[in-house]
């Protein structure tokens, strides 16, 4: 066995699979990582390995045995007015606890990075397992979540009448099967998340959709099967749907059950309304748990008293990394008619530069370019990811001295300009 001054002078070696085979290795180390396990069955390898792109996936190597873990996806994320950008997803990083503070994560990021930036993918994005890790590699956290528990005795719903029939949208919501939830929702999903209803949405895939509905299984994968429900419209048309399941607690014969809500959206605000009413007005049930929401959802709202909605969490969700700002820029819309001239700093030298952005309003799109004209605002790319989808504060930024103003008023004028009426939501967590 080597001794540790010998095993410090070989170096770590990171590099992409080229093979299948390899495969099993890494997800055991993605596995050891998460503290799921030491070990990952034939079956679970099978499930995970379909759609993986290996020239996407770094495993860092000391010898023949893999010690950290990186993967990108291929992603589809929503802007601000609807538009769609590719992005860089990153997944699946994980460090051995025999290999921490190597800059192992470090090396695989810049690798990863630099792909991106040549494949054209507009900016990085993840969920952030930990806070402090990723502003340091230009990621800023573009959208945030909340969850609810709601206690459904103090709500103040008359239990009697309430439900989707109450809206008087000629609607209907019915409980579907799990094969005929997969068949019908991807599509509904496609134009909730591209028709200007919520930025910072994602795309889900086959795979998503066979996962999340129990086709996709493996031994000890953790799934509880699920109910599933349908919102239609008044002509039969499927506008948005429901999964959500129930633990069986009795006390005193009693039912104290809790419903969980998986996944909840709908194309249209009477169709949104019409499927928390179905989860609410269900007998039998204690309290619900929402899931996580946009920190703006409706739902709190929709009860006759609000405080019923115990807030059980408000966390960061979504980072965002620029690569290529004025494609950013250029892409979403804005709330008004407006010019900004920003210096970007980027350490790593993916994204930095002076920027020109010129918003012709909601429906004018924008133009942004490299300019030479005095700077109104500087910033680091993190702050620019953070901004992006119109959930955090110009003015509080540069409260935080994040945000270094140039031209009085222009911490004013990119507030009116990035802020969205709705707050960023992303769903999914991949």
């Amino acid at each position: 066995m080597a001794n540790p001054v010998e095993r410090m002078a070989n170096p770590v070696e990171i590099r992409t699979l080229t093979s299948s085979d390899e495969f099993p290795e890494w997800l055991r180390a993605v596995s050891t990582g998460f503290f799921r396990g030491p070990t990952v069955g034939e079956k679970e390898v099978a499930a995970r390995a379909l759609g993986t792109e290996l020239d996407r996936i770094q495993g860092a190597y000391d010898g023949g045995r893999c010690v950290g873990t990186f993967r990108t996806l291929r992603q589809s994320l929503t802007v601000p007015g609807g538009a769609v950008l590719p992005a860089c997803a990153v997944s699946g990083v994980t460090v051995s606890p025999t290999h921490r503070r190597r800059g192992l994560l470090s090396r695989m990021m810049a690798n990863a990075l630099g792909a991106a930036k040549e494949r054209g993918e507009v900016c990085a994005s993840l969920i952030a397992a930990e806070y402090p890790i990723y502003g340091r590699y230009g990621f800023g956290p573009a959208t945030w979540t909340t969850e609810w528990e709601v206690l459904i005795a103090r709500t103040g719903l008359d239990r009697r009448y309430a439900g989707p029939a109450d809206l008087g949208d000629g609607g209907r919501v019915d409980l579907v099967d799990a094969a005929e939830f997969r068949a019908q929702m991807p599509a509904v999903h496609e134009r909730f998340r591209t028709g200007a209803q919520r930025q910072g949405a994602i795309d889900r895939d086959g795979k998503w959709w066979r996962t999340a509905t129990g086709d996709l299984r493996f031994p000890d994968d953790g799934f509880t099967p699920a109910f599933h429900a349908v919102y239609r419209d008044a002509d039969g048309q499927p506008q948005g749907g429901v999964t959500y399941t129930s633990d069986d607690v009795w006390q005193a014969k009693q039912p104290e059950q809790t419903v969980t809500v998986r996944d909840l959206f709908a194309t249209t605000a009477a169709g949104e309304a019409a499927l928390w009413r179905f989860v609410l007005a269900m007998d039998w049930v204690l309290r619900v748990r929402t899931g996580c929401r946009a920190p703006d959802d409706v739902l709190p709202l929709l009860l006759p008293d609000p405080r019923a909605a115990r807030t059980v969490t408000h966390a960061d969700w979504l980072w965002i990394r620029p690569l290529d700002v004025p494609r950013m820029l250029a892409a979403r819309s804005y709330a008004v008619e407006g010019s900004l001239v920003l210096e970007v700093r980027d350490k790593d030298g993916y994204a930095g530069g002076r920027f020109k952005l010129e918003a012709a309003g909601p429906e004018g799109g924008a133009q942004c370019a490299a300019t030479r004209e005095d700077p109104e605002l500087s910033l680091d790319v993190a702050e620019l990811g953070a901004l992006f989808l119109g959930d955090e504060s110009a003015v509080r930024l540069a409260a935080l001295g994040r945000l270094a103003e140039h031209r009085e008023g222009a911490a004013e004028r990119a507030e009116v300009l990035f802020r969205t009426a709705r707050r960023p939501w992303c769903q999914d967590v991949f």
